[in-house]
């Protein structure tokens, strides 16, 4: 009479236990652990949070989905994502990466509290989407670069667009859309939608790039230039700048204010 291994018998009672199993379970994406880019430059202290552990962020840090990215009091980071977007979050923010797909286009970002500046990649695809929520609302890019903010205090979400145009939505689904150079604020709770655009101040345009900047990258940016307080300047200028007189550069080329805006990209020849 022979009798099986106990190797055997454990293999056995492991197969049967895989076959058993549903297979939509096999076929779900896996959301955790899937890299979403990489953190190109903190100042300390900022910490990743990722399911029990925390980690101390560095340069070369890897950032994963459902990354949930914590900085401190005069600490920032700024995260180069996988598609070529950067995001810039400024102290005492708590931001989490909820999704990135970059072939598909599909970017959710979490801001719970504090500030971020987001330079996203234009969005070529029809299904293809980048949006930073917030507990009032959510901010969608039909642009490229925005600022969101987030105060507890006053359960308050603010929007300023440097570039493009940016779609802000309560959490109702009432939206306006927001052009460069100008701001909107929402309330969590307010069902009427978040306010009107207006322009923003220049002093509130520089002060929000100074308190999203975390310095200049170690070497090559792989996720595109930098925009400092000086180009900041040179953006908001030419779009709202109008009557100046002035000519402003901007990386390649020079715009000259003063001029019609050509009504498709609101941009001087």
């Amino acid at each position: 009479m022979h009798t099986k291994s106990p190797l055997a018998l454990v293999l056995a009672v492991l197969l049967s236990f895989l076959l058993t199993i549903p297979a939509d379970i096999w076929a779900a994406p896996q959301t955790g652990g899937q890299r979403a880019g990489e953190v190109s430059r903190v100042i300390p202290a900022v910490s990743i949070a990722r399911g029990s552990k925390t980690v101390s962020a560095s340069a070369k840090s890897v950032v994963d989905w459902q990354d949930l990215v914590n900085t401190q009091a005069n600490a920032r980071a700024r995260i180069a994502l996988d598609d070529g977007s950067v995001l810039n979050v400024g102290s005492e923010s708590s931001m989490k990466v909820v999704k990135h797909d970059a072939g598909a286009q599909q970017t959710e970002l979490e801001l719970t509290y504090g500030k971020l500046r987001t330079q996203a990649q234009k969005i070529a695809k029809p299904d293809g989407k980048f949006e930073v929520r917030t507990p009032a609302g959510v901010a969608g890019v039909v642009g490229t670069d925005f600022f969101t903010g987030y105060d507890n205090s006053t359960s308050t979400m603010n929007v300023i667009v440097f570039e493009g145009l940016v779609k802000v939505c309560n959490l109702a689904g009432v939206c306006v859309l927001v052009k460069a150079g100008q701001m909107t604020n929402v309330r969590n709770g307010d069902n009427a939608g978040p306010t009107p655009p207006a322009q923003a101040p220049l002093d509130l345009l520089v002060a929000t790039t100074k308190d999203t900047d975390a310095g200049s990258s170690v070497g090559a940016n792989p996720a595109g230039p930098h925009l400092g307080v000086f180009g900041t300047i040179a953006i908001v200028g030419a779009a709202v700048g109008v009557g100046l007189g002035v000519g402003l550069t901007r990386p390649g080329r020079t715009v000259q204010t003063g001029c019609k805006p050509n009504p498709a990209t609101g941009q001087c020849p």
